[in-house]
């Protein structure tokens, strides 16, 4: 299988499937002697990891992280550092119930990636999707931490946020968008009150066994001007890449997105002005970036997931031997998959940016 690299200087590779012994990531291109612990790996691997509310995947996953290359800690280094060798991160898998998929051993779920991994490889594990599986995006959230200390490292002050901004059809207030709410519900949302409806509009789904699609958006802060470049190296068409690849999206847009379609070009162009002496823009449609390039507003993004494939509602399907036949999924599976894609989107942002800095670094200086 091709293609489990991301990145150009700094690259990761992830590997392990879904109801394997393990998963990991290998990183590569990471600059020596960044402080790198265990801990810092994990804080973010909670936030993603299945069984945090009612909400997601019932899965027992702890997400425990081992470093396994790439660090070392003496009397010199003040604490763990970063080498400069490929750090290799190591997740192990406990709780799986291959059980769950034996039934569906020889069904295709329809929105599923089943029929086309089969059709490609002739081969495929049935149990969760194997290398199809969600279960993925926790090396990248792993990634995703070395990434924002590399982006500290080498730019200094950037901020990656991300949150849920819509559930189905209902979208949050923006008058009341509220970073700090996000911590304070289980769907990363910055709307309490949307925070409370989606409660019940979940709860209902998650009952009947059904599913729900969502909008994250993600926020980088703090990125300075430059990152990026004009034709093969864009900015937005690297993120672009990276938030696609997250499993479930089916689509991404950056600043004002598709809405864009329907603006002048009045309303579009993002004025610029002189505010303390440096560049003000007097508002953000290009999303943070303009010709490929970062220019220094905040990079925000969205992607839409759709609603989960493994459903409790009989629907048609085929058999690997081209017969007809209906499929039931059983098994632990989340109601609404983008709540548990936010801390993956947000460390995506940072996988891109870590490598855009140190593209920018090597050619500009």
């Amino acid at each position: 299988m091709s293609f489990n690299t991301f990145g150009r200087v700094f690259r990761y590779t992830t590997w392990g499937e879904s109801h394997g012994p393990a998963l990991g990531v290998v990183i590569d291109g990471c600059p020596p002697r960044i402080a790198l612990t265990e801990a810092d790996i994990q804080a973010a691997l909670d936030k993603r990891k299945p069984g945090t509310s009612k909400f997601v995947t019932q899965r027992k996953e702890p997400d425990a992280v081992k470093i396994l290359s790439g660090v070392f800690e003496d009397d010199r280094t003040e604490g763990p550092r970063t080498t400069g060798a490929p750090i290799s991160l190591l997740i192990e898998n406990i709780d799986q119930r291959s059980k769950d998929y034996s039934d569906i051993r020889d069904k295709y779920r329809p929105g599923h990636a089943d029929f086309t991994y089969d059709r490609k490889y002739g081969v495929r594990d049935y149990r969760g999707g194997g290398r199809s599986s969600a279960r993925e995006t926790a090396a990248r959230v792993a990634a995703g931490v070395v990434a924002e200390k590399v982006l500290a490292h080498v730019i200094g002050g950037v901020s990656i946020r991300a949150c849920l901004v819509q559930v189905g059809e209902d979208k949050i207030d923006r008058a009341a968008f509220d970073w700090n709410e996000t911590e304070k519900n289980p769907f990363w949302c910055p709307d309490a009150d949307a925070a409370k409806r989606w409660e019940e509009k979940l709860e209902a789904a998650r009952k009947s066994g059904s599913s729900m699609g969502a909008l994250v958006e993600v926020v980088a802060s703090g990125v300075p001007a430059g990152l990026g470049a004009p034709v093969y190296g864009k900015l937005d068409a690297d993120l672009a890449a990276a938030l696609m690849s997250i499993n479930a999206a089916k689509a991404v847009e950056i600043g004002a997105g598709m809405e864009a379609a329907s603006l002048s070009g009045e309303e579009n162009a993002d004025e610029i002005r002189m505010k303390d002496g440096r560049p003000h823009f007097l508002s953000n449609k290009a999303g943070g970036i303009l010709g490929g390039i970062s220019s220094g507003q905040d990079i925000v993004a969205r992607f839409a997931v759709k609603p989960t494939s493994s459903i409790l509602s009989p629907r048609k399907t085929i058999t690997a031997q081209g017969d007809e036949a209906e499929i039931v999924t059983k098994g632990r599976h989340d109601p609404c998959v983008g709540i548990r894609a936010v801390p993956v989107g947000a460390a995506m942002m940072a996988l891109v940016l870590a490598d855009h800095a140190l593209l920018h670094r090597a050619q500009c200086g």
